[in-house]
């Protein structure tokens, strides 16, 4: 069975007809007939003629799924190249916990997403309901998603600066000030609701304000969020 180098692994990309090989724990396979890497590279992310054996370490799928294809061949044996951007002492953590490389951020971006929702629908059910309960559930969903936006905007550049090397993509171009913007918005409502308890007892003037602000919470995360999963799970286009 034939063995690869590096250089010999990363012409096998799917460029000009060429068949895509990538390597894992020592073997390399043909994906070639993959859907999933048909363009030469996997979730516009992973390319392929790489060793890809640390990146599925962090991937939400276990390496087994690369037993559907045939092995072609084996990968030399050749020294780690460390990356000279990440401090050894994050190194030597991301080695031994491979899932800090690229879980964080999808770990903890679905709270700010779900708070932000809850505080448009707790708030909209005030306002059909009046039931007061609904109001002050729609209040601890907005501090709670205070809370985790900073979480969220914190591992979200953690990743983007790990993973996609602070590359200035369309989608990150369109979260970076959007996200920020739905931070202080946030910010902004919590200490306005907290000064003002009964901001929504009369649907006019400031508590007309306060609404269309609440609801432009759900608009905003919702771009974010389709914006972000377009980098985890990308459409191809025909």
């Amino acid at each position: 069975m034939k063995e690869f180098t590096a250089e010999e692994l990363a012409q096998f990309n799917g460029e000009n007809g060429k068949p895509v090989y990538i390597a894992h724990d020592g073997k390399v396979y043909d994906v070639t007939a993959s859907k999933m890497w048909k363009t030469g590279s996997h979730m516009k992310r992973h390319p392929s003629g790489r060793d890809l054996t640390t990146d599925i370490l962090g991937a939400p799928h276990t390496p087994e799924v690369l037993q559907r294809f045939p092995q072609v061949g084996t990968l030399a044996v050749e020294k780690e190249v460390e990356d000279p951007r990440v401090p050894a002492a994050l190194a030597t953590l991301l080695h031994t916990f491979p899932f800090l490389r690229r879980h964080p951020h999808p770990m903890t971006v679905h709270f700010p997403i779900v708070f932000m929702f809850s505080t448009t629908v707790f708030s909209m059910l005030y306002l059909v309901t009046g039931e007061k309960s609904f109001d002050t559930t729609a209040f601890h969903c907005l501090g709670a998603g205070v809370f985790f936006n900073l979480v969220g905007i914190g591992t979200g550049l953690y990743t983007w600066w790990l993973n996609y090397m602070a590359k200035p993509l369309k989608p990150v171009m369109i979260k970076i000030p959007l996200t920020l913007a739905m931070f202080a918005v946030s910010i902004a409502l919590f200490i306005w609701r907290m000064e003002v308890p009964n901001i929504l007892d009369a649907l006019s003037g400031s508590g007309l304000l306060y609404i269309f602000l609440v609801l432009s919470l759900s608009a905003m995360v919702t771009v974010i969020g389709w914006n972000g999963a377009s980098m985890t799970f990308p459409v191809e286009k025909e």
